[in-house]
């Protein structure tokens, strides 16, 4: 990249390799046009009128790129799925949802290729529920005009992945409830679990295909268990009962009905009691009392998951512990904070 001084009228598509002053008296002072500007055909009469009879451009090696045009190649290349880019602004191109989903990051890959030099590519953290039109990302290159074999190299790591930045969309499924304990099943007292599980469900497109009350009994839960799977459906929350007390047998019912156990307990918090298996591809959650009382929980961090196709395991669980605590603010702002994200 060199730096030549050139008569004005013939400085189109050029760069310009200073920034170059405007001075209106008593109205304006600043960066007509900014150091790194490509000229184009209407930037002439105002440079004239400027004074510029000659400026002073950049003139890329063969080799080189302007850092505009990487800047582009580079959104390009790190979008994918539900992702769309914006024009350059001194090379950053931010990426945007361009639809309600779950952001996943290929870390391996984001970390390859912020490991090349001049080039930046800054996300928000893997696994983040966004809405369409959120900010998801943004990248740019350091110098005003970087090697073409580096913004290649860029490209063909996202190329083998479809891009490095995507939002997958959440599936719509028939999700079956069901509120164990006494209390509420003898009606003794108001049941405030399943309005929270509806309004969770039906947040992410899905549906309860059916809603049931269980004693405290084992057998029944097992029950209720089966008969929601031989209907249809597709996910199961199965609420209260599962803390360690003798007469909490949630974990005891969703064993009975014959699911595999994941995981029973999880570093989260709210929901440390938290369960997890899966009757064949059907996953079943036991969700916490904590889910009543809190506004965001363990459940908010694994049921976007699982409705965008996820099959979680124990691993996944366990990683949750580092970022895992919520910080219980007065005003929640999950999912635009810390918690759940960091171990993702």
């Amino acid at each position: 990249m060199r730096v030549s001084k050139i008569r004005t009228e013939e400085a189109v598509g050029q760069v310009l390799a200073h920034d170059l002053t405007r001075i209106v008296p008593g109205k304006f002072k600043g960066a007509a046009f900014k150091k790194g500007h490509c000229l184009v055909p209407e930037d002439i009469p105002e440079l004239l009128r400027m004074g510029k009879d000659s400026i002073y451009v950049l003139e890329l090696e063969p080799d080189e790129i302007h850092e505009d045009e990487a800047g582009t190649r580079l959104g390009r290349a790190a979008a994918g799925a539900g992702v769309t880019c914006s024009d350059p602004q001194e090379s950053r191109v931010n990426l945007f949802a361009s639809r309600s989903g779950l952001l996943k990051i290929n870390v391996a890959a984001l970390e390859e290729i912020n490991d090349l030099p001049s080039v930046v590519l800054s996300t928000l953290p893997n696994n983040t529920p966004v809405a369409a039109g959120d900010l998801l990302a943004g990248t740019k290159v350091i110098p005003l005009a970087v090697k073409k074999e580096v913004v290649q190299a860029v490209e063909q790591i996202a190329a083998k992945l479809g891009g490095v930045v995507s939002v997958i969309e959440y599936r719509a499924l028939d999700v079956g409830i069901i509120v164990t304990g006494n209390e509420v099943f003898h009606k003794r007292i108001k049941d405030r679990f399943g309005p929270v599980l509806r309004d969770k469900v039906s947040s992410f497109g899905s549906r309860v295909l059916d809603f049931q009350y269980a004693p405290d009994d084992p057998e029944r839960i097992a029950e209720l268990i089966d008969g929601m799977i031989a209907a249809g459906a597709q996910l199961l929350l199965v609420s209260g009962g599962m803390s360690v007390d003798p007469d909490d047998v949630t974990p005891q019912g969703i064993s009975l009905s014959g699911a595999e156990i994941e995981i029973y307990g999880a570093p989260v918090l709210p929901g440390a009691m938290f369960l997890l298996a899966y009757r064949g591809e059907v996953p079943i959650i036991g969700v916490p009392a904590c889910g009543m009382y809190f506004h965001t929980t363990i459940l908010d961090l694994v049921l976007p998951r699982l409705l965008a196709g996820e099959r979680l395991t124990r691993r996944d669980i366990v990683s949750m512990g580092h970022g895992g605590l919520c910080r219980a603010c007065p005003e929640c702002r999950f999912p635009r904070c810390s918690f759940g994200l960091a171990g993702s």
